[in-house]
This record gives C-alpha cells, structure tokens and sequence, in this order.
C-alpha cells in the first residue's frame, strides 16, 4: 500500500461503533445510548494482535519494538482506526448529519460494520424490541451504493460524451470518476472483470451503472461484520440468519462492551486478563497480585465468563480487527539491519520494526515502501542471509523478515 492502512468503522447509532474504537484502543470517543454522540469522526491508533518473529525464533525477551509492543510474542501492531458518526437510511440525501458521513468513508481500505445483533435498537439507533438486524446490512450497503450512484449519474451524460470523444478505455474512465473515492485502475480492472456480459459504457443503463457500482464497492469497501452484543438472549436467532444470508462476508461475534469492561478491571488490579482468550484470573486464582473484588462485581466477571468467554472463546474484538487485515490480505513484515541477530542496530534488542504489508508484495517494492525511493537498495537479505530478488513476494513465514543492504552514494 502506498500509505499505511485504514480501517472504518461504521455502523448506525448506538449499535457499538464507539465502544468497539474503544475496545481497540485507548482513544476516548464520546460514547452514548443516542444518535450523533460522535459528530466529527475519530481517527486513534488500534493495535493488531498477531504471533511475532521473535516467538518463530525463541527471541521474546529481547523483542522490544519501536512501536506497539510485544509480550510473550504477541505482537500488537499500530493500525489507523476511523470512528464515523452514525449512518441512518437516507443519509446519501443529506438525511440525519447527511452524506458526510460517507464522504468521510471513502478513505477508508475496509469496513468494519458494528451491527447490534440483540435487536433492541431500530434503524435510527432507538430503542425497541425485535428489530431484525438483518436491516441493517443492506441499508448500509444501499447509502454507500446510492452515494455512488448518484454522484455518478450526475455527470453521466458529459461522462458518455467524454468517453466516446476521447476514445478511453472503459477503466480510464471509471478511474477519472472513482479516483476521489481512493481506487486505482487494477481495482477498477478486477471489478469490470467479475461482471459477465459488460456491454460498452455508452450502452450501460442504470441497472448497469448499479452492477458496476456494486462490484466497484467489494473491491474498494471490503467489510467485515462485527456482530454486537451478543450476550443478548435475542443474539442467537439473530446471529444465525445473518450467517445464512451473508455466508461469504467475514462476521464476527463481539461484545465491544464486555472487553472495555474487562480492560478496565485489568488496569485498576482487580484482574488478570489475556485479551484475545478466555482466560480472566480474579482474587480467588491469585490473592498475591489482584485486589479482591465485592459481590457486585465478581457476580458480573462470573456473567461474562459463564455468557460471552466459556461460550464463544473471547469478547471477539482482537478478531474483529484481524478479519480486518485478512480482507485486505496484509502480512507482518520485520526489517533488521543485522539479519543474523535481528537487531535494529548495535542494541541487543529483536524485530524493532514492523509493517503491514498485501501479502505478494514484491520484496523491491516494500523496500521502496519503507525505505522510500531516494536511496538504492544494494541487495536484499533474508533469514540466514539468503538473498531475495526484488521480484520475490512476502509470503506468510516467507521473505517476511527482510534486511535492506543500502548502496553508497557516489561521490560527486
């Protein structure tokens, strides 16, 4: 990626999209039962879980990176999160905060979509019994598609006349009216190409306009659901038809509230708590180290434990933001200086540097990412010293761990 990733986080009011930026990070968005608590939108850095190198090569008490942290080789990576105020259906026509609130999306790599799964919110976020959630996905999907559209239809005439005119290809043409969005012309390129029988665009009417939008949508809002509140009885039966009817996007069940919750605890000694697990350790596993808690609360670490972690084997919001990163296809990549000792420089210290790299990426093209385009790469090293072609992909455990011999300047 040309520039580090961002993830959006959207979703309508009160369904827990400022609750799950809070679960991800230690960012303070106004949270609330009401539309709008967040009016302009909230960028914080969350942090990635992933396994880290050093635990690959037995190195975790000397892994101590530049940013983010590292323990017991879980590695935490920075990550830009964007909290968007809450959607309502009509808003690509200036409803609700209007479509600011989607002009401010299009900047976004991926989409997580908070959906309150207990059914106790309606489509503007109040509160009522036996909403299905099911609503809420397709009208999402429908104000990002008709924002589209309608931006697009508004030329459209001078668009058809431009492009005839001009003689372009049909991803040149698309790409002059979906660069504002952040697409590329290989974007555009795979949504054209998953269209069967795409006439020529001065032929296109609007149910093709609407297809064309459609597919251009998967490749540039690739979404994940995170699907909230789901130590709510109503959870289950909701859960299950919106896995019917989405089987091939990634969902995920979290409770945003119960990992802030629990976070919370964590900080103030009342508990150990390994995010990402099912494991919460309280006075009665180890008077030496944790307070002792009252009945009120050790009543409702039992309710946590008895309905959200022995039951789904954690809060869900570390997957949430993986799925995240797997929609977008982006790996862990180390840069050492020293590829036998994995050092940064002349510290002892392993893997300071970390990036989120499309796996595939070839290994010329990340040095230029990180390294940028005013220097010359020598060679490229990887574990044991074996030298890469900049031709070679970062794969998972391959070409992962990269060290950049840089050329010296010629003397003028």
């Amino acid at each position: 990626m040309p520039r580090d990733p961002l993830i959006g986080i959207v979703g309508k009011p009160s369904s827990g999209k400022s609750t799950t930026l809070n679960s991800l990070t230690d960012a303070v968005a106004a949270v609330g039962a009401f539309p709008f608590t967040t009016i302009e939108p909230n960028r914080a850095t969350g942090y990635l879980q992933v396994d880290c190198a050093c635990e690959r090569h037995a190195l975790q008490e000397l892994c101590k990176p530049n940013y983010g942290w590292c323990s017991n080789g879980k590695r935490h990576i920075p990550i830009m999160l964007l909290d968007v105020a809450g959607l309502v259906p009509g808003a690509h026509s200036g409803r609700g905060l209007g479509n600011k609130f989607l002009d401010d999306l299009r900047h976004a790599d991926a989409l997580i979509h908070v959906v309150d799964v207990s059914g106790t919110t309606d489509a503007e976020g109040k509160n009522t019994r036996g909403y299905d959630p099911l609503n809420d996905i397709v009208w999402l999907q429908d104000e990002i598609r008709l924002w589209i559209e309608g931006n697009l239809q508004k030329r459209w005439g001078s668009i058809v006349r431009r492009h005839t005119a001009t003689k372009s290809s049909i991803v040149d043409t698309l790409q002059g009216q979906f660069g504002g969005y952040g697409s590329h012309a290989p974007m555009i390129q795979r949504a054209l190409q998953s269209i069967d029988g795409l006439p020529p665009l001065e032929k296109w009417d609007n149910d093709w306009i609407t297809k064309v939008v459609k597919a251009f949508m998967v490749e540039k809002f690739p979404t994940v659901l995170a699907l909230n509140k789901i130590d709510h009885p109503d959870a289950d039966k909701n859960v299950s038809k919106i896995m019917l009817k989405y089987p091939d996007t990634k969902a995920v069940l979290t409770s945003a509230v119960t990992e802030v919750f629990l976070r919370k605890m964590k900080k103030q000694g009342f508990i150990a708590y390994e995010e990402g697990t099912e494991f919460v350790d309280t006075y009665e596993d180890d008077p030496d180290n944790l307070k002792e808690l009252d009945e009120k609360l050790l009543d409702r670490i039992e309710k946590i434990r008895d309905l959200v972690l022995y039951r789904f084997g954690s809060t869900g919001v570390v997957k949430v933001l993986q799925a995240a990163t797997d929609v977008l296809n982006l790996i862990p990549v180390y840069t050492v200086r020293n590829i036998q000792s994995y050092t940064g420089g002349n510290g002892k210290n392993v893997f300071r540097d970390c990036f989120l790299v499309k796996k595939g990426t070839p290994a010329g093209k990340v040095s230029r990412y990180i390294m940028g385009t005013d220097v010359t790469i020598a060679a490229i090293e990887t574990v044991g010293g074996v030298r890469v072609s900049e031709d070679a992909p970062v794969e998972p455990g391959k070409n992962d761990i990269l060290c950049f011999k840089i050329a010296p300047r010629s003397q003028a």
